[in-house]
């Protein structure tokens, strides 16, 4: 970490040559074009012009209406709106533009489409700064869980239903893992699982967490070292919480 002031732009830490598809690939091939390069989001374009995102979250919204991803084109399917933003936009201000505006950001040189600026690129680069914002406040208030033999349908629709990226998975009444967006991409699409099945079979095992008292630092590096955007938190030996990426983010944005 630095102690002196540090002007960070976008361009340094933005995904350069982003993952595009056209809008005449099927949704089931986009998944799957999501779930082989590990990405949560995926540029959906027709010729040479963005016109939109397809989300990790957008997909449990389909699976809980539709049950199956289907082969219709993603002309046929919702994506999400985005926010154009510089190369040369600070990071703190990109911060600030994403939550002002609720939407992803995409890097654009001109009307050239350069990269895509992820909450995770956004933490990589304020790890650098010396400013430790408190955690406490972006916490979430409500924790769920469900057992290891749920069914995933069920914990998808939870998902959907409280607009949350992840559930504590628990077996024989002690923590188990953790099922989240990217376990439904990585492992459930990836095979084509039964919606009946059990969520524990899918989800992230074994279960990292930290303190609840854990600084925003070191849990930006929990979360890069392991590859997670979801990390619970425990007080007195029992899960209390969880925080992920983007309440990192919205901490150093508040403060």
């Amino acid at each position: 970490m630095s102690s002196e002031p540090v002007e960070l732009d976008v361009s340094a830490y933005m995904t350069k040559t982003p993952i595009t598809v056209s809008q005449n690939i099927s949704f089931f091939d986009a998944v799957t074009k999501m779930y082989k390069n590990g990405i949560g989001n995926l540029i959906v374009i027709n010729d040479d012009e963005v016109i939109g995102l397809l989300s990790e979250r957008q997909i449990i919204q389909y699976l809980v209406t539709e049950k199956i991803i289907h082969d219709k084109p993603m002309s046929h399917v919702a994506t999400s709106m985005f926010t154009k933003i510089s190369p040369n936009t600070s990071l703190l201000d990109a911060a600030k533009i994403r939550f002002e505006k609720n939407r992803k950001l995409l890097v654009f040189d001109n009307d050239k489409l350069v990269g895509i600026l992820t909450t995770s690129d956004m933490l990589r680069g304020l790890q650098k700064l010396s400013t430790a914002p408190k955690l406490d406040k972006v916490l979430a208030p409500t924790l769920y869980t469900c057992s290891y033999d749920d069914s995933l349908f069920n914990q998808i629709k939870l998902m959907n239903e409280k607009r949350v990226g992840s559930v504590i998975v628990t077996r024989e009444g002690k923590p188990y893992g953790i099922f989240t967006e990217r376990d439904l991409i990585c492992n459930l699409l990836a095979i084509e699982a039964d919606m009946s099945e059990t969520v524990g079979q899918y989800s992230s095992h074994p279960l990292i967490t930290a303190e609840i008292e854990i600084n925003f630092h070191d849990a930006a590096s929990i979360m890069a070292d392991n590859k997670i955007k979801r990390l619970p938190l425990t007080s007195q030996g029992e899960i209390d919480t969880i925080v992920c990426a983007c309440d990192l983010l919205r901490a150093f944005e508040t403060e």
